[in-house]
């Protein structure tokens, strides 16, 4: 069994939130039915989608079996349950409403996932697009440029300087094809390095958000992240101050992290979380007086629903218009990179029939 656990861990097992959601709701409707949390976690085992999950839920089964509580013994395993995850059950285990907290979990996990979903969604059309492009192009280059220029040698004559430009691109990408590969790969693995650093994380989530287009959609999507994070925070009972340092953790963007966790330092100095928001640029002014007057009203947490509610609609009216957008063009870029290279070619053959007439 060790062993089994070992290999997961080798392979960077984790459970996917669409699991985590189905699992939760299951075991909220368990719980409602007064079915004891062993008994529950023993049926939800083996229902487990993977061997990793299943393998997780019975060292849990143990664990409380043996006398942990069941906040304990989620909080083993990080790869399937985080943070946030295991401060919602432990104050749902503290109040009692253990029930009522799993549901707000997995209403938590469901609009999580359909958000990530739309993102996804949203990346990956012109994602695909571009990688189709340059493939084709590099293919063009290297498989049917060299072939129309040793035809081109026996011509004579100048050849257009399009057309001299595509070819000696074509002679440049042949030459040093491996050099290219690398110089990329190198340059991809330096980005990601350099963004595991403090100040390379913090630059490079700045460069996002103030991208054309997609920083709109990123800025939105981080908005709604953190409204619904909070939220669901603040109503499970998890009090404030560690419901910003975990809502800060999962915001997924440095900027965005170091704007809560300042509003976190605000809060606990007696101020509002509102002016550090604020004064952070990222977060929109209508978030921020809509925060301040639950705040003033001591209605915080149904604010922040509200405005999760709000964005999740604005990052659906986002995505929609991003794609209306991003298909046009990306038609335009492709067929824009696939007749450039086919003028360049067959310009010498125009010429040649200019003469011959």
């Amino acid at each position: 069994m060790p062993d089994k656990k070992k290999k997961f861990k080798l392979f960077g097992a984790r459970v996917s939130t669409k699991d985590l959601s189905i699992f939760t709701r299951q075991f909220a409707v368990m719980i409602n039915a007064g079915l004891p949390i062993v008994q529950c976690l023993e049926i939800l085992e083996k229902q487990a989608p993977s061997p990793f999950f299943k393998e997780v839920l019975g060292d849990v089964v143990r664990s409380v079996e043996t006398g942990s509580t069941l906040t304990e013994s989620l909080g083993r395993h990080k790869k399937a349950f985080d943070t946030l995850y295991v401060s919602m059950v432990k104050a749902g285990e503290s109040s009692g409403a253990l029930n009522l907290t799993l549901e707000r979990i997995a209403d938590y996990l469901e609009k999580a996932n359909a958000l990530k979903a739309k993102i996804k969604g949203a990346m990956a059309y012109p994602a695909v697009i571009f990688i189709v492009s340059v493939g084709v192009a590099v293919f063009m280059l290297v498989s049917i440029v060299p072939t129309f220029a040793k035809m081109f040698e026996g011509m004579g004559g100048e050849l257009p300087g399009m057309t001299r430009a595509v070819m000696n691109l074509s002679d440049f990408i042949i030459g040093n094809f491996v050099y290219i590969f690398i110089v990329i790969g190198g340059l991809i693995f330096s980005i990601k390095q350099y963004g595991k650093t403090k100040k390379g994380r913090l630059k490079i989530d700045t460069f996002i958000l103030k991208l054309p287009i997609f920083g709109t959609l990123i800025r939105k999507t981080a908005v709604a992240r953190f409204a619904r994070t909070l939220s669901t925070l603040t109503e499970s009972g998890v009090p404030i101050l560690s419901g910003l340092e975990i809502t800060a953790q999962t915001s997924g963007n440095k900027l965005i992290e170091n704007a809560i966790l300042k509003s976190r330092i605000s809060i606990s100095e007696g101020n509002p979380i509102s002016d550090p928001l604020e004064e952070s640029g990222v977060f929109p002014s209508m978030v921020t007086s809509l925060i301040r007057v639950g705040e003033e009203s001591g209605k915080i947490a149904s604010m922040l629903s509200k405005i999760a509610d709000f964005y999740d609609d604005e990052v659906d009216t986002a995505v929609a218009a991003l794609t209306s957008i991003i298909e046009p063009i990306t038609i335009v870029f492709m067929g824009g990179i696939v007749g450039t290279l086919m003028i360049a070619m067959y310009m010498p053959m125009f010429d040649i029939a200019g003469m011959v007439k």
